[in-house]
């Protein structure tokens, strides 16, 4: 006799809205627009999405909405999105089960990671998916052993993404070969007109400022005298001056100052003379490179669109003295290489302790025939009165750096000795075995609930229960889960925190390390130092890394009955 075939996964009629015992979802509405949406009303916007997802959600019987996880201005070929990554979340903590959408190019215009999420990801986490518009619910769509009919649908959007990105790449290119501004903001000392953003004209209130700059610099004024005279008349920078008309919201531009790059930017602008500078940049939108840098040749220029600040004279002297500059600058370079170079020990681990901005390293000779650094601060430099912190010789901070490690290393011969005393103690050893056993039962019994979870599908198919049943035990199981998991990461944690009371303290490994050097190395500083900042009046503070550990070894050896070291 024939043997006939199981049919593993049926397609599951929609339950009917009278049965007594019909599951409840929990359920999170998703939003998603490419475009941030400024609340216009002709186009589709967040607003109408969520209406959509909102009243489609209060309709159903069999869903109890949650919240609405909205990302705007967010692109759909990537899943990098926080509101998407706040919805996982609260998914992964039983918080929804539930995910309902306008359509399936809301939720992801990537075919390969949505259907990854739509095979995989939501049936392993028991998450039914809902696209209203495409009409597709994971609990009641076809599926064959291929996985669900909705793969070509993904691959159009993905398709229309990376279409899209083209045609509006075009278009942007099509308008910067006319002569129009495309920029978000107009470039310092002009703004947008009125009537047509894709057009300058001077601002009254900047482009004054622009002409100054060139004016100071043909008079011989250099990059960072004008930048301290820019900074005592109280002139915003460009940055600042953005976040004051509201054109940003950011605050790291409330407090920018202008700064030698910035005026050195607009000392090379030929949009002041008129001309229409564009294309410096380029990226493509549906694709996940990044912005590149373009060659000046490649630039897109187009002559006198738009009134110039400077003349032409001026211009091409600013650029002939930076010129000069430049040549001075590379004559200079590699004139005292005989003397070798010293390697920054300190790098990207010195502040300033007063603006907090990282302090700058210079490089000095005497007479050629002695090499030396010292480190100043960049504030200083721009505005003496803004930041009292001057400069600081290297080997003065090496001095005072070497003095606080090697008292830390000191530390670590007494307690290392005592760490080692209690690791070969029977309180240690009984210790430890109580720990193992525990992890051991945990992950028994994370093993048991995960094994008893994945059959119950099985048995629900063979109708060796009712879907009463299955959803009953579908719960307990995933909850008798969750709790072997915290329970198995609570014991993991409290392992590794008893680590720091023995001898695989990493403060106690780490200084170890380095007990026999006989000088300041750059492997020393970037391991033991957090933080080095300079003050005013020469003061140093220095932050070792590893401190908590340190007092965690500490007080663990004083609470077991042993003497802590002087």
């Amino acid at each position: 006799m024939a043997r006939t075939k199981r049919k593993i996964n049926p397609i599951q009629p929609a339950p009917a809205p009278e049965l007594p015992n019909q599951r409840v979802y929990q359920t999170g509405g998703y939003i998603r627009l490419s475009v941030e949406d400024s609340g216009r009303t002709d186009i589709d916007t967040i607003e109408t999405q969520k209406t959509l997802v909102r009243e489609f959600i209060e309709t159903q019987p069999d869903l109890q909405f949650c919240s609405l996880f909205c990302d705007n201005g967010r692109t759909g070929t990537n899943f990098d999105r926080p509101a998407f990554e706040a919805l996982m979340d609260a998914v992964r903590a039983g918080k929804i089960d539930c995910i309902v959408v306008k359509d399936l190019s809301r939720f992801g215009r990537n075919y390969l990671e949505t259907g990854n999420y739509l095979e995989r990801i939501f049936p392993y986490l028991g998450v039914r998916f809902i696209a209203i518009n495409d009409n597709f619910d994971t609990l009641t769509a076809e599926r064959s052993s291929d996985g669900y009919i909705v793969p070509l649908k993904n691959i159009m959007n993905a398709v229309y993404s990376k279409d899209i990105s083209r045609k509006i790449c075009s278009a942007l290119s099509v308008k910067q070969k006319n002569g129009e501004f495309i920029g978000s903001w107009a470039p310092y000392g002009y703004k947008k007109c009125a009537d047509d953003y894709h057009r300058l004209e001077p601002d009254a209130e900047t482009a004054p400022v622009v002409r100054q700059i060139f004016q100071m610099r043909c008079a011989g004024a250099g990059y960072q005298m004008i930048v301290r005279s820019l900074i005592r008349e109280g002139i915003p920078s460009p940055s600042q001056y953005h976040y004051l008309k509201g054109d940003t919201k950011a605050e790291r531009c409330a407090t920018a100052k202008w700064h030698v790059p910035m005026v050195q930017k607009i000392l090379q602008n030929e949009m002041y003379l008129g001309h229409m500078v564009q294309g410096r940049r380029r990226s493509v939108f549906g694709e996940t490179r990044g912005e590149r840098v373009v060659p000046a040749d490649e630039w897109i220029v187009v002559r006198n669109t738009h009134e110039a600040l400077i003349d032409e004279q001026t211009f091409q002297t600013v650029q002939q003295m930076a010129e000069q500059c430049r040549a001075a600058h590379k004559k200079c370079v590699g004139q005292y290489e005989y003397l070798g170079t010293i390697p920054n020990l300190f790098l990207g681990l010195l502040f300033c302790a007063d603006c907090k901005r990282p302090m700058m390293r210079r490089k000095e000779t005497f007479r050629g025939t002695r090499l030396h650094y010292t480190y100043v601060c960049r504030s200083h430099i721009e505005d003496p009165d803004s930041c009292p912190t001057g400069g600081f010789r290297e080997t003065d901070l090496k001095a005072v750096v070497w003095t606080a490690i090697q008292h830390e290393i000191a530390l670590t011969e007494d307690l290392a000795a005592l760490a080692q005393q209690y690791d070969d103690s029977s309180d240690a050893a009984r210790r430890k075995q109580a720990e193992d056993r525990e992890i051991t039962a945990a992950i028994r019994a994370q093993q048991r609930a995960s094994m008893l979870y994945d059959s119950l599908y099985q048995n629900y198919v063979d109708k060796l229960m009712t879907e009463q049943e299955y959803t009953e035990m579908k719960r307990k199981y995933r909850a008798d889960m969750e709790r072997a998991k915290a329970r198995l990461a609570e014991l993991e944690q409290r392992k590794q925190d008893r680590r720091s009371q023995t001898t695989q303290n990493i403060w106690l490994t780490t200084y170890s390390r380095f007990r026999d050097e006989t000088e300041l190395t750059e492997e020393m500083t970037h391991a033991l130092l957090e933080r080095v900042e300079i003050g005013a009046g020469r003061q140093i503070s220095v932050t070792l890394r590893y401190q908590d550990e340190y007092r965690a070894l500490v007080e663990f050896l004083n609470a077991e009955g042993q003497v802590r070291p002087e």
